[in-house]
Order: structure tokens, then C-alpha cells, then sequence
């Protein structure tokens, strides 16, 4: 039996004028597949492709008229656009026969859309898009029958990695994760008989140096030069990598191979019976699922999971596909929903790239879906022994970044079912003081940050006399993990805390912290030993803690929830704490609103040269 705890489907309206409704109030981690699930093929091709085929035939409707959740989508900027729209056409045509009868005029649409969009800026990604739409055209023999002369030769001129890339190799004001972009469009393009297969080798070379160089011996990506922010795109990229190289006929070595199964330690703790994904950092939510796919996906197409692993990641894969139709996608718009319902995305992937955004999370779960059923899926029902699988993975793992001047890396614990990820990393240029990079806990439907958000999520913000404010967020040093038994201890000290107010991490050496977590079933309790060097003065130090539990009452500096996993929440050292009402937009996950808030704050500290600070939160 498919069971989903679920509100009534009540409307949702991401347009017009009426309030948008809530159907997955109350319930954050929206529906749960206890027993079973339906196969991944039948999900993607019975509910997501009609879905993506509808907005296709608005598009060819209404052309450059389109409006999307009230998004004019041609005026809205997205740079991707062009490319993900071809992609999703050519899939469109791909999906017929040779001898369809409706083959002929899909093509002709592809056709027309591609002269349609042939002026529109299209960046890196969408170049990417763009030219595996053209190579699987040209795969199956209808290249020239889906584009007109005149408009190949122009998107051979366009669809170029040299748009991106220096001549001398290096990325244009792009992360280091964009040569395995500009990899695959070269490679792409030598397939298509474009160029020979030089640049597409020493982008590659590229690819991989970066990786060893940002991986050293534990095998994650940095998205930085070494600065530390290893997030859900650390664990991704070599899924994206190993992707490529399948895609664009070539073999991962043993040592992708190796990252790549680094990547599937990490996240086969997580697997769950709701699909969620990755629980901290930036880009999560329905791109936080779809990392997992991309990454199982390639683990079992080069045969890095053993046979369980590998039956285990095509149920989790079939839940994530799943919650993306009863989930994400609205069915009252016919679109995903990243935006409504109190859910909160980063700036990246605002709504102006609705549109955009529908075509691309549709394309990672089709060529994903194609692996699995490539390796004999196709149909099969999700093996039931799942959820006893769960029940005994590790309670505890420890996944180490980076260890040397800094120590980076991610506590994981299983607690009756629930994950709780604690990640020890800095977020770094543009993204240290934003809470989903915070040294705090995080847990699918239960504990999060706000995307883009900067309030004090859990981790003190002290503030200085001469109106500096430091919090301790980036400058970890012996990081040390014990386990007794089913409590995980994890501690660590900082002889700097970060400067906030920039957009990168700035250490201030006015105040040190050494803090130390408890976790155990049951109860999470963080303990900080602030230190101040002489002369410093500390004019208040608050915190908050924003939950998806509702009801709060607040006395002597316990909060008690009335409804919720979280049943309480307390503070010592911070001064007076009040529960409300969230009353600002930026309380919200990428799941949905918060229910309340706990904001606690101690007035004028003086200057003592220690200070104690603790909250414990107790959950179900």
C-alpha cells in the first residue's frame, strides 16, 4: 500500500490575485512512501512527461508571449533558457518513432522554437543543453530535419565553450565547476564534427586538476580555492563528471570512479522514506533530490554500489521521483513550486526562472529514469525490504573535507529514523553568513536555514562595542568526534570568529570560541566557551531558533512547542528569550514557512574574559 500523510490537496495559486494556499501545512516533510512507491518509470513517464508536454504546447501556443505563474518567461532573464527549451523539444521529438506520423511536425517545431529563441542570450549552462539537445538529434538522424541551415550555422557559431573560457583556459568570473561544463560542450561539439578533441582533453585535464587539487586525499570538491565551502554541489560535481564522460562516449578512469563512490558514502545515510534530499547549503530543496539521482544513477551505470546498495538507490530514486510530482509540482498551475507556499529559494533560482526551472529538474529525472531502466528497472516495483534497509545503516559516520590549517568536515547521525547532518565548513565568498552554511544542526522537515538568510540561526551573534559583529561560522580547528554508544560528541575551537558585514569570511581575533555538541536521541545540546581578549567589550549577544513547531510558549528561558517534532527548545547565557510568530519572509526553508521563532538576546556583557552560552533542543 502507497501511503502519503498529506493535507487535502487544497489550490494552490502561484498567479492572479487570490492567496496562495498551503496543501502541505503542518506536514514538512510533505508525503511519506512507507511501503511502497510506484516504479520510476511510470511515475516519469505518466504524470512528469504530460506535465512537461503541457507548458511544451503553451509555448508553441503563445510563443514569445508566454506567461508562466505570472512570469512574462522571455522577459524575465534567465540566461539558460534557450538551451533547456531545446532540450526539452528535442525530447519531445525524440520520444516518437521513425515512423510516427506525428514525428514530421514535431521536428518542425523544434524548428521553429530554435529560430524563435536563436537571439536570446544563452550562457554556459544553456549552451550545454543546447548542444546535447543538437547531438541526440544528430544521434538519431533528424539533426537537419529539426534545424533549418541558416540556424545551424549560426548555433555552431553560438554554441561554443570559448564563450565562457579564456584562450589561455581559464573561466571567465565563473566558479572552477564550470570546466566540466565547458568540457562537455567541447566534447560535444568535437561529436557533432564541429572541432577535433583537443580543447574537450585539456578541459578535462582541467576538470580533474581542479578536483585533486580542491579534494586532496578525502575526494570532495572545494567550490573554492581552498577556502572550505563543501556543500551539496562538493558531493554532485563528480556525479556530474562521471555523467559527462558516459554521455559524450567515454570511460570514467578508476580514480572518478573512487571520488564518485566517496560521494555515494555520503549520501547513502541519508536515504529516507520521503525522497528528501540534502539538508544544508545552497541550491537545495527539489535540486537538493535530484543530486541524489544524478549521483546513484552514475554509481550503478559504472557499477561502484554492490547489488543492495544498487536496488536500495533505485527505491529511494523511485520516493524522489515520486515527491516531485505530489510535492513540488502545483497541480493547479502545472508547474514546480519553489516560490510559493511560504518556500524560500536562493536569488539563484528566483522565480523569473520558472519557466527554466521546470525543464531542467524534468530533464534530470528523464535521463536518470533512462539509466535505471537501461539497467533493467523499467517497471519494476521498488524493493519493500527498504525500509528495514534504513533501519540499519549507521547511527554515526563522520565524512571528512579538509584537514590541515583548517578542519572541515560533516557529523552525520540516525536517530529512529530521522538524519541529522552537522556540517563543520565555510561557506565563504558570498555565502558565509547566510544560515544554510551555519556549523549547526540540520535534519529534512524538522531543522534548516532560510536560503540567503542572515539571522542567527542557532550559532551566537556577538556584537562589539565599537558596533562589530562576530560570529563564530568559518575558522575550525582540532575538530575532534567521539561516539558512546548513541551519542555522538563532537567539539572543536576558533581562534578567530568571522567579521560579518562582507561578502567574505574575515577573521577577527578580538574573541575566540571553543564549543562542543552533544547529540543523542532525543536532545541536541550546543555548549560555547566565548573568550575575550583584553579590551574588548561585548555590547550583546543574541541567537534564534526558527521551527517548523508551532504553539510555543516560553518561560524562565524554555520553550516548550505545542505541535511538531520539536518539543522544546532552551537557552542559557543569552538573556531573555521570546517565541513569535515569524514576521519577515526570510523565515522560511525551501520545504516551507516556519511556524515560530525563538529569539533570544543578552543585553550589555561587560567585559569578563569568559562567557558560557548553551541552548539544548529536545525533538521526537
Amino acid at each position: 500500500m502507497r501511503v502519503l500523510l498529506s493535507a487535502p490537496l487544497a489550490a494552490i495559486l502561484l498567479c492572479g490575485n487570490a492567496a496562495p494556499a498551503d496543501r502541505w501545512a503542518g506536514k514538512p516533510h510533505g508525503p511519506v512512501y512507507i511501503d511502497d512507491v510506484a516504479p520510476m518509470n511510470r511515475t516519469v513517464q505518466t504524470r512528469l512527461m504530460p506535465q512537461v508536454d503541457a507548458l511544451l504546447e503553451q509555448l508553441l501556443r503563445e510563443k514569445r508571449a508566454m506567461r508562466l505563474a505570472g512570469v512574462e518567461v522571455f522577459k524575465s532573464g534567465d540566461k539558460f533558457l534557450p538551451g533547456k527549451i531545446a532540450y526539452a523539444m528535442a525530447q519531445r521529438a525524440l520520444a516518437l518513432g521513425d515512423d510516427d506520423p506525428r514525428l514530421p511536425d514535431r521536428l518542425a517545431e523544434f524548428a521553429d522554437i530554435a529560430e524563435l529563441t536563436l537571439g536570446d542570450p544563452n550562457e554556459s549552462w544553456g549552451i550545454y543543453y543546447y548542444i546535447a539537445a543538437l547531438h541526440d538529434l544528430d544521434q538519431r538522424g533528424l539533426l537537419t530535419r529539426a534545424v533549418r541551415p541558416a540556424a545551424l550555422a549560426k548555433l555552431r557559431a553560438q554554441l561554443d565553450w570559448r564563450r565562457f573560457v579564456r584562450p589561455d583556459l581559464t573561466l571567465i568570473d565563473l566558479p572552477n565547476n564550470y570546466y566540466g561544463v565547458a568540457f562537455s560542450i567541447a566534447r560535444l561539439r568535437h561529436l557533432l564534427g564541429w572541432e577535433d578533441d583537443r580543447a574537450a582533453q585539456l578541459l578535462l585535464a582541467r576538470t580533474l586538476d581542479h578536483y585533486r587539487k580542491y579534494s586532496g586525499e578525502f575526494g570532495f570538491a572545494d567550490e573554492t580555492e581552498g577556502k572550505g565551502r563543501f556543500d551539496r554541489y562538493s558531493v554532485l560535481l563528480i556525479g556530474e563528471i562521471a555523467q559527462r564522460l558516459v554521455e559524450t562516449g567515454m570511460t570514467p578512469s578508476p580514480e572518478v570512479k573512487a571520488w564518485l563512490r566517496k560521494s555515494v558514502d555520503l549520501l547513502l545515510p541519508r536515504f529516507n522514506l520521503s525522497g528528501e534530499g540534502f539538508e544544508y547549503g545552497r541550491s537545495i530543496g527539489a535540486y537538493g533530490e535530484t543530486a541524489f539521482l544524478e549521483v546513484l544513477t552514475a554509481a550503478a551505470l559504472l557499477k561502484v554500489l554492490t547489488p543492495e546498495e544498487e536496488r536500495m538507490a533505485y527505491a529511494f530514486s523511485s520516493r524522489i521521483a515520486a515527491r516531485y510530482m505530489d510535492f513540488w509540482v502545483n497541480p493547479q498551475t502545472g508547474s514546480v513550486d519553489l516560490w510559493g507556499q511560504g518556500r524560500r529559494t536562493d536569488a539563484y533560482r528566483g522565480i523569473h526562472r520558472i519557466f527554466g526551472e521546470n525543464l531542467s529538474l524534468a530533464r534530470q529525472y528523464v535521463y536518470t529514469n533512462a539509466i535505471w531502466n537501461r539497467l533493467g528497472y523499467r517497471g519494476r516495483a521498488p524493493d519493500r525490504r527498504y525500509a528495514q534497509w534504513l533501519r540499519n545503516l549507521p547511527r554515526s559516520t563522520t565524512t571528512w573535507f579538509a584537514r590541515g590549517d583548517y578542519d572541515r568536515a560533516l557529523v552525520t547521525v540516525r536517530h529512529h529514523g530521522k538524519l541529522i547532518g552537522l556540517p563543520i565548513i565555510n561557506g565563504a565568498e558570498g555565502q558565509h553568513m547566510h544560515n544554510p552554511y551555519f556549523p549547526v544542526p540540520f535534519s529534512p522537515g524538522m531543522l534548516s536555514g532560510s536560503a540567503d538568510a542572515t539571522y542567527p540561526h542557532l550559532v551566537p551573534r556577538i556584537t562589539l562595542a565599537d558596533g562589530s559583529v562576530l560570529m563564530p561560522l568559518a575558522y575550525f580547528k582540532d575538530l575532534r568526534v567521539t561516539r558512546r554508544g548513541n551519542v555522538t560528541e563532537v567539539s572543536w575551537r576558533q581562534d578567530a570568529l568571522d567579521r560579518m558585514g562582507e561578502n567574505e569570511a574575515r577573521p577577527d581575533r578580538r574573541a575566540q570560541i571553543e564549543t562542543r555538541y552533544v547529540l543523542a536521541p532525543g536532545r541536541i545540546t550546543r555548549s560555547d566557551r566565548l573568550l575575550l581578549e583584553p579590551g574588548a567589550r561585548a555590547t550583546g549577544i543574541e541567537i534564534e531558533f526558527a521551527s517548523f513547531s508551532s504553539g510555543p510558549k516560553s518561560r524562565a528561558g524554555v520553550t516548550r512547542f505545542g505541535r511538531g517534532e520539536i518539543r522544546s527548545f532552551a537557552a542559557k547565557g543569552y538573556g531573555t528569550c521570546v517565541a513569535k510568530t515569524p514576521d519577515a519572509p526570510d523565515y522560511g526553508a525551501p520545504t516551507g514557512p516556519f511556524a515560530a521563532v525563538v529569539r533570544c538576546r543578552n543585553g550589555d556583557i561587560g567585559r569578563p574574559s569568559s562567557i558560557s552560552l548553551e541552548w539544548t533542543l529536545s525533538y521526537d
